[in-house]
């Protein structure tokens, strides 16, 4: 009998997951599950292959019949994935519309390959020499998740606070999220780091102006890491 380890992922949050990669989950629990998938490499995994999932479902929702095809990828992945990862529980809304029209029960797996990811190393500016940081760029069926971890940036309170921008070569800047401590920040963005190549952090206050104030406090370019 297989032993239970103990960073498995419980019945209840694999359901949060997939109703987090569908865009089901109350607004109340998302930050605090948002928070355990960037600090667990195991739930990161399982919440980019519910996105999958669920991207799949989706887009097989105008077929009136599964392709045989499909039915004997999700029948061999079934077999192969994880030993201990869990059925995938299809909350109500599209998904499990989905899952209608293409009659049959699909289930979490492994993909068998790595989603595509880039890395940047982001140096310091003259406004804050001692910052250093770093940003792993995850591409999911949402957009990319971006992993930001830095260091030698104070905090910032009240109408202060971070902001992350994504920059292509014609030097339009896209935003990616905000936040007031650069320690495991997860960002988000909705174009491609292949096109969006440097990434950077400014400081902002809340003026009413929502262009980058150009107080820069870490920047670097975007760096192909491993694909998939």
């Amino acid at each position: 009998m297989r032993r239970h380890r103990e960073d498995d992922p419980g019945d209840r949050e694999v359901a949060e997951l997939a109703a987090l990669a569908d865009g089901s989950l109350a607004a109340k629990r998302r930050a605090a599950l948002e928070a355990r998938v960037a600090e667990s490499p195991e739930l990161a995994d399982l919440l980019a292959e519910q996105e999958r999932a669920v991207a799949l479902m989706r887009g097989a929702a105008a077929e009136a019949e599964a392709p045989a095809s499909l039915r004997e990828r999700v029948d061999a992945r079934r077999t192969a994935r994880r030993p201990w990862a869990p059925r995938l529980v299809i909350l109500a809304g599209t998904a499990a519309a989905a899952a209608a029209a293409v009659a049959i029960g699909l289930t979490v797996f492994s993909s068998g390959t790595s989603a595509q990811r880039f890395h940047a190393a982001l140096g310091p500016t003259d406004l804050v020499p001692a910052a250093r940081g770093e940003a792993t760029l995850t591409k999911t069926a949402s957009g990319w998740r971006i992993e930001l971890d830095a260091t030698g940036l104070p905090r910032l309170d009240g109408k202060s606070f971070y902001e992350a921008w994504l920059r292509n070569d014609a030097g339009v800047l896209v935003p990616i999220g905000t936040f007031n401590e650069p320690q495991k920040v997860t960002l988000w963005a909705g174009v491609s780091p292949k096109e969006f190549t440097t990434i950077s952090v400014t400081r902002e206050r809340v003026d009413n102006d929502q262009a980058s104030s150009g107080e820069k406090v870490l920047v670097g370019d975007v760096e192909t890491a491993s694909s998939g």
